[in-house]
C-alpha cells in the first residue's frame, strides 16, 4: 500500500493508467450522472440520486474515490460541484477532472475556475449536432479547448461521430465512447428489433457495445468507454458488474480506459 497525500491515508497500489496527454491517470475514471441525477432509470431514481447526493456527501465520495486509488474525475458544471471542486481543492485533493459539456463561450470560465485538465464536447450535443449537419461547432469546440491549454476530447453516443471526426483528422486528444446508441432514433419494427414495449429512458440494446468498442479499436486517440454497466441495467449481481468490466477492458485498447458512475447508498461500490 502507499499513502495518499491527500487524505493521509493509505490504499491499494496504484490501479493499472494511461496517458491523456501528459496526464497519467488511472483507466477507471468516476464518472457524475448520478451526483448530476441522471440515472437512466426514470424521474423517480434521479430524484433520489440528488438528494443523495448533497455537496457533502458529493465531496466524502471524491475523496474516497482518491483514498481507493482513483486518480480522475469526470464532472459537468454545476452550481453544487462549484462547492464541491472548491471543497476538494481546499482539502488538498489532486483529482485531475475532466469537463464535459457542449457550450463553447463557457469554456473560458470553465478552464479559469475549475482547473480541469481537458474539457470534452457532451455526447447527446455531438450526435444531434452531427445529425443535423453542424459538426463544424463541434470542431470549433476543440479548437476552443486547445487554445485555452488544456486537452480536447469529443464524446458521442454515435459510433459513426467517432468514425467521421477520426476520418477528418480532427486534432483531438481522446474521445468518450458510449457502450449504447441511446440517441438513435428507434421505432416499433425497426429491422432486427422486436416492437417496442414500454422502456424506461432509453433503449439499450445488448449488441451496441460491441459495435462502440470496434470503433475504439480502431481510432489512434484513448478512448474513455462509458455506460458499460448499461446505467445500472447490468448490475443485478457482482458476477454481472465483474462481467461488463472484464468485457470492457477486454474489447477496448490498452491505452483506453472506462468512466463509471457510483451511487453507494446501498454498499461499498467504490471498493
Amino acid at each position: 500500500e502507499s499513502t495518499n497525500r491527500a487524505t493521509g491515508s493509505s490504499r491499494p497500489s496504484p490501479l493499472p493508467a494511461i496517458q491523456l496527454g501528459s496526464h497519467r491517470i488511472i483507466r477507471r475514471v468516476s464518472g457524475y450522472n448520478p451526483i448530476g441525477g441522471y440515472s437512466y432509470l426514470g424521474h423517480h431514481m434521479d430524484q433520489h440520486m440528488r438528494e443523495y447526493y448533497t455537496v457533502e456527501r458529493t465531496v466524502e465520495f471524491l475523496l474516497r474515490c482518491e483514498r481507493e486509488g482513483i486518480t480522475a474525475h469526470q464532472f459537468s458544471p454545476s452550481d453544487k460541484m462549484t462547492k464541491v471542486l472548491q471543497a476538494l481543492r481546499q482539502g488538498g485533493s489532486k483529482l485531475k477532472l475532466i469537463c464535459l459539456h457542449s457550450g463553447r463561450a463557457q469554456i473560458k470560465g470553465i478552464v479559469e475556475s475549475h482547473r480541469p485538465i481537458a474539457v470534452s464536447h457532451h455526447g447527446g450535443a455531438t450526435d444531434r449536432l452531427f445529425r443535423e449537419g453542424k459538426g463544424r461547432e463541434v470542431h470549433d469546440f476543440v479548437k476552443e479547448a486547445h487554445d485555452r491549454g488544456v486537452l480536447a476530447g469529443v464524446s458521442a453516443h454515435n459510433p459513426d461521430c467517432i468514425k467521421q471526426v477520426a476520418d477528418e483528422g480532427w486534432e483531438v486528444d481522446f474521445f468518450m465512447t458510449c457502450f449504447y446508441f441511446l440517441t438513435r432514433k428507434v421505432t416499433a419494427g425497426d429491422a432486427g428489433h422486436t416492437p417496442l414495449t414500454l422502456q424506461i429512458g432509453y433503449p439499450f440494446f445488448k449488441e451496441d457495445p460491441a459495435v462502440m468498442t470496434g470503433v475504439a479499436r480502431q481510432v489512434k486517440q484513448p478512448c474513455l468507454g462509458f455506460k458499460i454497466l448499461g446505467a445500472g441495467r447490468l448490475c443485478s449481481s457482482e458476477r454481472a458488474v465483474r462481467e461488463a468490466f472484464k468485457f470492457a477492458f477486454e474489447h477496448i485498447k490498452p491505452i483506453d480506459g472506462v468512466i463509471v458512475g457510483m451511487c453507494p447508498r446501498f454498499f461499498a461500490e467504490v471498493r
